[in-house]
C-alpha cells in the first residue's frame, strides 16, 4: 500500500522560498512510451526548483532526428501532463534547446539525464551548457524505451521472472539498439532493482481526509499509457474530492488472465509508473484479483470502478466484482479511449524493422559523439602536459 501525492498541471506558480522569485526549471524531450524513468527525471528536475515546464517535441521533429515515434504528439502531450511533478507542458518544443527557449519561458536552467544529438550528431544542449544554464540529473537504471520495445518484440516472460532469463531474451537485450562497434551508457538494457527508497521518492504518504470520496480501481496497468490516463482522469472526475486507490495485480495473476508474454513490466515497475500519475492517490502492491469485502472495508471504499475492457472471471468462475456490485457501489467507466497494451504491442511489431534501425542509428551517433569527446579531452591533456 503506497500513498501518492496530488499535483495540478497548469496551476498557479508557487512562490519561491521566503518570498523570492520562484526558480523555473525547463525539461524537454520526446517522451515517447513514457515510463517511470521519464517520471523520475521530471521528479528530480522539479526538486531543483519551484516550477517545472516540460517541452515536448513534435512527431515531425522526432522522425527527422531519431526515427518514427510510437505515440502521436497529442498522446505524448497528454501523458506528460498526467505526471504529477509537471506544472506546465509546452507543445511543439524545438529539438535543440537554446537560450532563447529558456528566456522565452523565463526558465533559469534546463535539466536532462542523458545525451541527445541532432540528425548530424550535434549535442542539442551545447548552447545552454556553454552558458552555464544546464543541470544533469541521475539516469534511472533498469528501464529504457529500447528495453521495453525489446520485451514487446519477444514472446518471453523472462523480463518479469527474476530466476529464469531465456538465452533468447539475453541475446536480444545485448544486441537490440546496439550498432557494430560497441555499446554506450545511454542506449541499451540494464537491470531494474527496486528499493524502498525509490518507492518513497515517488509516494507522498497522504491518507484520505474527511469528506474525500475513496474510489478503488484494479488492474495490470501494464506499459502505463494514455488509455490508462484517460480512464483514471474520468474516475478522478467522479467526485469533488476524490482519493483514488489503484490495486495492481501480481505478475502471475496478470499472466493468468492476459496470457502471452504479459505483463511487459513487472509489478515493481508498474507500481512506480502508476504512482507518478497525478490522478492516483495510493497504490496497493499485489492487490487480490477479486475485490473482497475485507478490501472494501479496510480502505473504506465508497466506489469501485472498471473500464470497458472484458472482466475475466476469477479462477473459480466467479465475478471478481461480485461484492461491490452487491453493495451497489460498482461503476463501469467509458474513458472514450480504446487504446490497450495489446494495441501498443501491435504498433511495435508492425514497425519492428523501423524501430530496430532507429535504435541502431541513435547509438551510432552517440558512440561517434563519445569518441570525438574522448579525443578532444586527450588532446587537451597532451597540450596541458606540453606546458610544463
Amino acid at each position: 500500500m503506497i500513498r501518492n501525492g496530488h499535483g495540478a498541471a497548469g496551476g498557479a506558480e508557487p512562490p519561491g522560498p521566503e518570498g523570492k522569485r520562484a526558480v523555473r526549471v525547463w525539461c524537454d524531450g520526446c517522451y515517447d512510451m513514457v515510463h517511470y524513468g521519464h517520471s523520475n527525471q521530471l521528479r528530480q528536475a522539479r526538486a531543483m526548483g519551484d516550477y517545472l515546464i516540460v517541452g515536448v517535441h513534435t512527431d515531425e521533429e522526432i522522425s527527422k532526428h531519431k526515427g518514427p515515434p510510437v505515440f502521436t504528439q497529442e498522446e505524448r502531450y497528454k501523458m506528460v501532463r498526467a505526471i504529477k511533478w509537471v506544472d506546465e507542458v509546452v507543445p511543439a518544443a524545438p529539438y535543440v534547446t537554446t537560450l532563447e527557449t529558456l528566456d522565452k519561458h523565463s526558465c533559469d536552467f534546463c535539466v536532462h539525464d542523458d545525451i541527445t544529438l541532432t540528425v548530424d550528431g550535434r549535442d542539442t544542449y551545447e548552447e545552454v551548457k556553454q552558458a552555464g544554464r544546464y543541470r544533469e540529473c541521475r539516469r534511472t537504471q533498469g528501464v529504457s524505451t529500447t528495453d521495453l520495445v525489446g520485451r514487446m518484440l519477444l514472446v518471453t516472460k523472462a523480463h518479469h521472472s527474476g530466476h529464469e532469463i531465456s538465452s533468447e531474451y539475453r541475446e536480444y537485450a545485448d544486441s537490440f539498439g546496439k550498432c557494430p562497434g560497441g555499446r554506450n551508457p545511454w542506449t541499451g538494457v540494464s537491470q531494474f532493482l527496486q528499493t524502498s527508497q525509490k518507492i518513497i521518492q515517488f509516494a507522498s504518504g497522504k491518507e484520505p481526509q474527511p469528506g474525500e470520496t475513496v474510489i478503488y480501481v484494479a488492474g495490470a496497468f501494464d506499459l502505463f499509457h494514455i488509455g490508462h490516463v484517460d480512464f483514471l482522469e474520468k474516475v478522478h472526475g467522479l467526485a469533488k474530492r476524490p482519493y483514488v486507490i489503484a490495486g495492481l495485480h501480481f505478475d502471475q495473476e496478470v499472466n493468468h488472465y492476459k496470457g502471452k508474454n504479459y505483463p511487459i513490466m513487472n509489478l515493481h515497475e508498474r507500481t512506480l509508473s502508476v504512482l507518478a500519475c497525478r490522478y492516483v492517490s495510493e497504490v496497493v502492491i499485489g492487490a487480490p484479483y477479486a475485490v473482497t469485502a475485507e478490501l472494501l472495508d479496510h480502505f473504506k471504499v465508497d466506489l469501485v470502478c472498471h473500464g470497458k475492457t472484458e472482466i475475466v472471471p476469477d479462477k473459480d468462475g466467479s465475478d471478481p466484482y461480485q461484492e461491490p456490485k452487491r453493495r451497489g457501489i460498482f461503476c463501469q467507466i467509458d474513458s472514450g479511449n480504446d487504446l490497450t497494451t495489446d494495441l501498443i504491442v501491435q504498433r511495435i511489431i508492425k514497425n519492428r524493422l523501423e524501430y530496430e534501425a532507429r535504435n541502431q542509428k541513435k547509438e551510432a551517433k552517440e558512440l561517434a559523439f563519445l569518441e570525438a569527446r574522448r579525443r578532444q579531452e586527450a588532446q587537451r591533456e597532451r597540450e596541458s602536459n606540453c606546458d610544463f
